[in-house]
C-alpha cells in the first residue's frame, strides 16, 4: 500500500472507518470459522458422520438391522460406563 496524500482530515477519518470496518468483518470471519471448526470436530457430529457414511455402504436389510442395532449398542456401551 503506497504513501497517500489527504487534503482533510474528514478524508483521514473516512478512511480510518472503513479501516476499522474491514477489521470487524475480518475477525468475524475468524470467529466464524472457528465455531464451524470447532462444531464440526465435535465427538458426536464425527461419530454421526461415520454412521452415516456407513449407514449408505450397507443399504439393503443388512443396513436396515444395522440402523436398529448400532444406537442400541452405542447406548449400551455409554450406559456400562456410567455404571448404570
Amino acid at each position: 500500500m503506497g504513501t497517500r496524500k489527504y487534503s482533510s482530515y474528514a478524508q483521514i477519518d473516512r478512511e480510518l472507518e472503513i479501516l476499522k470496518i474491514e477489521k470487524d468483518i475480518s475477525y468475524q470471519r475468524i470467529v466464524l470459522g472457528y465455531h464451524r471448526t470447532k462444531e464440526s470436530i465435535a465427538p458426536h457430529h464425527l461419530l454421526n458422520n461415520f454412521l452415516e457414511s456407513f449407514k449408505t455402504a450397507f443399504s439393503g436389510s443388512f443396513g436396515t438391522i444395522l440402523n436398529i442395532a448400532v444406537p442400541f449398542a452405542i447406548n449400551w456401551i455409554i450406559n456400562k460406563k456410567r455404571g448404570r
